[in-house]
This record gives structure tokens, sequence and C-alpha cells, in this order.
């Protein structure tokens, strides 16, 4: 896709594409108008830094922003990590020391640059400014603010109705996080439709302050393969930026042909008009519907990996499932012939994160052995024979045998 010769309208469409909310679309429309290189800001809680596909969709954005010729700064809030942003929370989240913060922080840095330019990218820290305030500068800064609007936010105002404690220190986050957009002057910040109030208090704030508010961008939250909740690792419907090509390729392959192009819209590169144009023949019978799904796959590989490693997964799918044969570099566990519990058997050999995951996927059935189900997540296991083939999940096979 050529991105040099675009004009400001279709520039407009590449960089709008998948957001919820443009605060306002004529605002971006002038600052692109202007011909100067925008400074594109997004935050990022060091509490939780494993990403997943979900997380992409915003660092996706970031990067359209780069295809433009634009500066992103990639801002970690070490400082506000340790307040700990309330949204969507229904209690007041624990807050994390320094020590815990800055080595979450690092953790991001091997994964955002999967899609990220680290050449036009800045990595920040919040701290740098929030962090010589002071007293006297925070209550400067409470100032620009009234109780009654911090309130607003629904979070808040739910807790508040249900005499659901609300710590002072929740209350400075949206100020914080405004007065970033402030001390980094920024043009556009882009953050999940969560994030709402807290970036529009970052446009008053910079108001307040003197300068030109920023465009604001929300994105939605991604649904997860299940294409019911919102991606989540707590919930397992997620798609991690770690994981091996090869699991990638296989859920991306289970997702629905509806989640499928939601996929296309906000995890990948491709405009609109090519997406309707895939979709429209999908629906006209003219591309397989698994075609267009391999295609969706390899192309999110190809981003986190490479093409070889793209190809290698559609192949080791065509094998293992398609075929229904089994893949050829299954590992061997070797069992020296007592019981064994099954559930801690998987765990222990990674095929699960945890006994608890283990013991749900066998209620669940989806753990087998020689092709036949294990549903008690408390079946003990003993050999009665040389070598069996244990099935965990739709992707995850081991060879298991006797001494």
């Amino acid at each position: 896709m050529d991105l040099k010769n675009l004009s400001i309208e279709e520039q407009l469409d590449y960089l709008t594409k998948g957001t919820v909310d443009c605060i306002q679309r004529e605002d971006l429309k002038k600052k692109l108008e202007s011909g100067k290189t925008l400074r594109v800001k997004v935050g990022f809680d060091p509490s939780a830094p494993d990403l997943h596909l979900g997380h992409t969709v915003v660092i996706r954005k970031m990067k359209h922003f780069q295809d433009l010729g634009h500066e992103v700064v990639f801002l970690i809030g070490d400082f506000t990590g340790m307040i700990g942003d309330p949204t969507g929370k229904k209690k007041t989240r624990p807050q994390l020391t320094r020590e815990e913060v800055l080595q979450n922080a690092e953790t991001y840095k091997e994964q955002v640059f999967k899609i990220l330019d680290p050449d036009k990218t800045v990595i920040d820290f919040n701290s740098r400014w929030l962090g010589k305030l002071g007293s006297d500068g925070f209550i400067r800064l409470a100032g620009k603010y009234t109780v009654a609007r911090i309130l607003e936010r629904d979070d808040f105002a739910n807790r508040l109705k249900k005499g659901l404690p609300i710590g002072m220190h929740e209350l400075l986050y949206p100020l914080c996080q405004g007065y970033d957009s402030v001390a980094l002057q920024c043009d556009v910040e882009l953050g999940g439709t969560d994030q709402t109030f807290n970036l529009l208090v970052g446009r008053d704030l910079m108001r307040e302050h003197g300068l030109e508010p920023q465009v604001v961008m929300t994105l939605p939250l991604l649904e997860g393969t299940d294409g019911v909740e919102k991606m989540s690792k707590s919930l397992g419907n997620y798609i991690g930026v770690t994981e091996p090509a090869r699991e990638i390729y296989g859920k991306i392959m289970s997702v629905s042909d509806e989640l499928m192009f939601r996929y296309f819209e906000l995890v990948t590169d491709m405009q609109m008009k090519e997406i309707k144009r895939i979709r429209d023949e999908m629906e006209a019978g003219k591309r397989h519907p698994k075609a267009v799904k391999s295609m969706l796959a390899k192309m999110i590989i190809r981003d986190f990996y490479d093409e070889d490693a793209a190809n290698d997964a559609e192949a080791h799918f065509e094998q293992v499932f398609a075929k229904r044969g089994l893949p050829d570099d299954m590992p061997e566990i070797v069992l020296d012939g007592e019981e064994v519990t099954l559930a801690k058997l998987i765990a222990d050999n990674g095929m699960a994160k945890s006994g608890g995951e283990a013991r749900r996927l066998i209620s669940q059935g989806a753990v087998s052995i020689d092709g036949e189900k294990i549903s008690d997540p408390v079946f003990r296991l003993v050999l009665n024979k040389p070598e069996v083939i244990l099935k965990v999940g739709k992707r995850r096979f081991a060879r298991l045998k006797t001494r």
C-alpha cells in the first residue's frame, strides 16, 4: 500500500479506520493540513505487561501514524502505575511498588517493536514530570478541576452510589494522565473506549494551560476468540503476542467468519475498501472462508515473526487438523510406570499453565488419550501399553511412554 501520496481525506480515512470516536475529526484534519509532524501519545499501564492481540489494536493505530511520518510516544505510566487506574473496577486497585512497575515496564519493549518502528518511537516515563511536581504542584493541578466533574466518571459514580470506598489517590489519576498531555504537548492521544474520560481530561487541562487541545481517538475493546467477551488472559480467549506462531495460527482458524473481519479491521493494516472487497467475494462464493481466515492468520504471524513462520504454521495446521494427522515434533513424556494424576502431568509438562487450568480443560472434554476423551478432573493414569498420544485442547500433543 503506497501511503506517500495519500490526500488529506485518504489520510483521515486511514487514521480513523476502526476507531469509535475522533474528537474532533475536523481538528485532526487541520493538524494534518498544517504539514507538521504530529506528536501522538498512548499511555500504557505497567501492571499488566504481557500483551495480547487486544492490546495491539491501539499499538497498530500508533503504527498508522508512524506510516504517515508522525512521531509516537509510547508512554509508560511508571508514576501513575503506582496509583492504579480504577477504570471499570468496583474497588480500589492495589498500588504497585516502583520496583514492580519498572520490572513490568521492561517487558513491553520486547513486544511492542514487533509492530512499531523503533526508530520512530519515543519511549518515555511519566515520572519524569509527575515526580517533579511536588505537593505544591499537585495542589495547583488539583485546582484546575472540580470534584463534581471527576465524579462524573461512571466507575466513581457507581461506587459512590453503592457506598463503596474511593481512595483520594484514585481521584488524582485522571488529572495525572491529563497532565501527561500537557507535559508532552500532544497533538493526538489514543486509547481504548474505557479511557475516554481520562483522555478528555487531557483536552481540558491543555486548554487550562493555554495549549491547543489534543485530538482524542478511542478504539474498541477487541472481542476474544469466543466472539463474545473482551479478549482476556483470565477468560482464556486471548491470542498472545509472544505465543508460538503455530498456536496463533490455530487460534485464528478457530474464530467465526464474522469475527474474522473484525480482526481484519482492527489488527491488520489492510484498508477498509480492500476488506470490503474480500468480504463481498467470500459472500459471493468466490473465496472460501477457510482461505480468507488463513490469509488473516498469516498476516498476523508475519507481524510478530516472519514469512517462514507463517508458512510453517499453515503447513502444520494442514497436517494436524485439516488432514487429521499428528505433528512430527511431538514432545515425549516418559513415565516410570506408577500411577500419576493426569492434571498434574499436563501442568508439569507445560501443556497447561496450572493444575487448575488442566482440571478445567479435562472437565470441558478438551483432553483425550489415544482419541478417548477424559472428563474426570482427578483422573489418575497408569500406562498399560508402551506408548499413547495425549492431546490437550486443539493444538497440544505429547507422546506418553513407559521406561
